[in-house]
């Protein structure tokens, strides 16, 4: 009676999902030469799996968040480094409409301005990605973008590093944005988001005026309310011409008038108690190089600060703590029970939730500002 088969280790598992890889990758035009660069010394990382696993329970609350984002240390170097980089900044801002100092905020909040863009081989953490299962179709379609990338002679392999998720270059370009949005914009060929300053300002300049930049406008601006004002009505889904929000009574902070703003809407990124902003479609274009409302506020209050203009003058409600992963999954079953559809049990507070909380919010005559707090939560969960 023949033995039983011993297990498999995983990094034959590993070499075999490789190979199958390849000969996708060569039927897909993949030429040898590139899939040898490539994968011939492939490495299966561990911590990128541990990584991708873990979700932190405990969230950051926005102040804190913009604290490091925004902070003094960080506006100053930016404005140093807004004049090193000038030239190039100015040439994408005159081709895509970007002003120099959003490219500059990005390139601060993506890499601390180039000093951190990551050292993990991008190849390896996408393989190691589509191997792990849990993004397969994600990493794999990013994978074969990358080995485009060094089929064209953008970048050579062991240049090609970023993040463990697979982001790369010093604004941080997944591959596929790296094909749809890099520049070669010094000319010599390449499209260098490691290395060449006019590349990295210009491809970030293209993406977002690709994905909806409006030249000429601002991202928005710290905004106030008038007394009564109806809360519920700060939602992204609201969006109407400045004009119409000035009507209501919506005020800038030094009186000027609002600007010329399509489409805005208003943003209550803590709540009630904290400070208000309306924001336009560039807002939204940020949004798109990184879905999360604290990461839009960054870059735009950043880019405020290096172009010189004011911090945030309305005070955030620094007693309140954020809920955690799992007191916001309880939250989202308490208005489930209660009728008010929240969307997904995931303990993320997306727009379906936010929105049942302001049904709710109405329905027991609170200020419907759709902010999750322990209190409201403590009342959502009485009989």
């Amino acid at each position: 009676m023949p033995a039983p088969a011993a297990a498999v280790p995983l990094n034959q598992d590993f070499a075999q999902w490789v190979e199958r890889f390849r000969a996708e990758a060569r039927a897909g035009g993949i030429t040898e030469a590139t899939l040898h660069a490539a994968f011939d010394g492939v490495r299966h990382l561990d911590q990128v799996v541990t990584l991708d696993r873990s979700q932190p329970e405990f969230t950051r609350a926005v102040w804190d968040y913009l604290d490091t984002a925004v902070s003094p240390t960080r506006v100053a170097r930016g404005q140093d480094k807004l004049l090193d980089v000038r030239a190039y900044a100015d040439a994408a801002a005159a081709r895509y409409g970007v002003p120099a100092e959003i490219v500059v905020a990005i390139w601060g909040m993506e890499s601390n301005y180039g000093s951190n863009y990551g050292d993990t081989p991008t190849i390896d953490a996408l393989a190691t990605l589509g191997f792990e299962g849990r993004r397969a179709a994600w990493a794999r379609g990013q994978l074969m973008a990358a080995l485009r990338i060094l089929q064209n002679g953008d970048i050579p392999r062991e240049r090609m590093l970023g993040s463990w998720a697979g982001a790369m270059g010093q604004t941080q370009f997944l591959p596929s944005n790296f094909l749809a949005y890099a520049v070669d914009a010094d000319g010599d060929g390449r499209r260098d988001i490691w290395g060449s300053m006019a590349d990295v300002t210009a491809s970030t300049a293209h993406f977002l005026a690709r994905e909806g930049w409006q030249r000429g406008q601002p991202w928005g601006l710290e905004v106030q309310l008038p007394p009564g004002f109806d809360l519920g009505r700060a939602d992204d889904a609201l969006r109407q011409p400045g004009a119409q929000w000035a009507e209501e009574g919506v005020r800038t902070m030094d009186g000027t008038a609002l600007p010329d703003l399509p489409d805005a809407s208003l943003l209550l990124p803590a709540g009630a108690r904290g400070p208000v902003f309306l924001v336009g479609p560039n807002f939204r274009a940020i949004l798109r190089y990184n879905n999360a409302t604290s990461y839009a506020l960054g870059v735009g209050l950043l880019a405020q600060r290096i172009a010189g203009g004011p911090a945030i003058q309305a005070a955030w409600p620094r007693d309140l703590k954020p809920l955690s992963r799992n007191a916001l999954q309880t939250l989202q079953q308490a208005l489930q029970s209660k009728g008010f559809n929240p969307g997904s049990i995931d303990g993320v507070l997306g727009p379906a939730t936010r929105g049942a909380i302001r049904r709710w919010q109405r329905s027991v005559g609170l200020a419907a500002d759709g902010f999750p707090t322990h209190e409201l939560l403590d009342r959502l969960q009485q009989p």
